[in-house]
């Protein structure tokens, strides 16, 4: 990208990525930007995407790395019920890339935000010989007035639900997914909502993070976490051989919503897939059961993707 620089890049981020003055006062272009915000309270999210672990350069397009870096933060605005207003993003572009490149890449951040009323406002550039890395912040507000959806809501007795189907996101829909902000937003306007979360490293790490911090353990039905496997999760059984239901407990970046809260949850979105409940803990908090269809409860370990194993 040498060859015509920052400063054309600066320029033409300036005018691509224009927006609402009245939202967004001062832009890209000064040393900080200026947002308008509705409420009293800002929900602040990051989310840092790697050449190599959340994308590959070599096999998807830049427009699609772009959606995807700026989805995986919606996803985490719509896990706490919050409305995104704003984002910026950090790039480490690697210096063999070319402009064209990078507007490629910004194509699908922008559109992305832009669909989602969620204007980029600023953020920085550098250039390195090594792999692209994109960070994104994001800036939210409360849906409601009762505030940002927490993960330690929840209560024994109440149910578990999943907002669509779970695992083989590898063979594509974790470029592709959609974020759960419309559903969100029916959410938590339910008195009988609890928790919630996205599910980003695996429904089995996510629900015990889940029950850590609301205090419970988890029972898991088998018969409707059938329900929740992906078309995707049974490709990749006959290709592997690992159960098609051990990978809708353990793939990651599904980017559903993990619900938690009462049976009127489900009947005022149907779409919702109750997968079990909360009970109350043993003497280690946090535990996940399998409950077989013949009624035996085995234990699940919470696994996932997790960095640094």
């Amino acid at each position: 990208m040498s060859q015509r620089g920052e400063n054309a890049l600066v320029a033409w981020l300036t005018e691509r990525l224009r927006a609402d003055a009245s939202r967004v006062p001062v832009g890209i272009g000064d040393d900080m930007a200026v947002i308008r915000l509705d409420r009293p309270v800002i929900a602040i999210t990051s989310d840092m995407l790697l050449d190599g672990v959340h994308f590959d350069t070599a096999e998807h397009s830049y427009r699609q790395i772009g959606r995807k870096a700026i989805a995986c933060s919606l996803s985490d605005c719509a896990g706490s019920g919050c409305a995104p207003r704003s984002a910026t993003v950090s790039l480490a572009l690697s210096n063999r890339m070319t402009l064209e490149d990078v507007q490629e890449l910004y194509a699908g951040l922008a559109g992305m935000a832009e669909e989602f009323c969620c204007p980029i406002v600023g953020g920085d550039t550098t250039s390195w010989p090594g792999r692209l890395a994109i960070d994104v912040t994001m800036l939210g507000e409360p849906m409601t007035p009762r505030g940002a959806i927490l993960r330690s809501g929840g209560r024994p007795g109440d149910l578990i639900y999943v907002s669509g189907p779970l695992g083989g996101s590898i063979l594509g829909r974790h470029l592709t997914f959609m974020p759960q902000l419309k559903l969100a937003r029916r959410l938590v306007s339910e008195p009988a909502l609890s928790a919630m979360m996205d599910i980003s490293d695996g429904l089995a790490m996510d629900l015990g993070r889940l029950c850590q911090a609301s205090r419970c353990d988890a029972e898991l039905d088998e018969q409707q976490l059938e329900r929740a496997i992906s078309d995707d999760a049974r490709e990749l059984e006959r290709r592997d051989g690992k159960p098609a239901m051990q990978h809708a407990l353990s793939d990651g970046e599904d980017f559903e919503l993990l619900v938690v809260g009462g049976s009127a949850l489900g009947e005022s979105c149907p779409e919702l897939i109750p997968v079990g409940r909360l009970v109350s803990p043993g003497e280690t908090v946090g535990r996940l059961w399998l409950v077989r269809t013949d009624g035996t409860r085995e234990p699940i370990e919470p696994r996932g993707y997790e960095h640094f194993t």
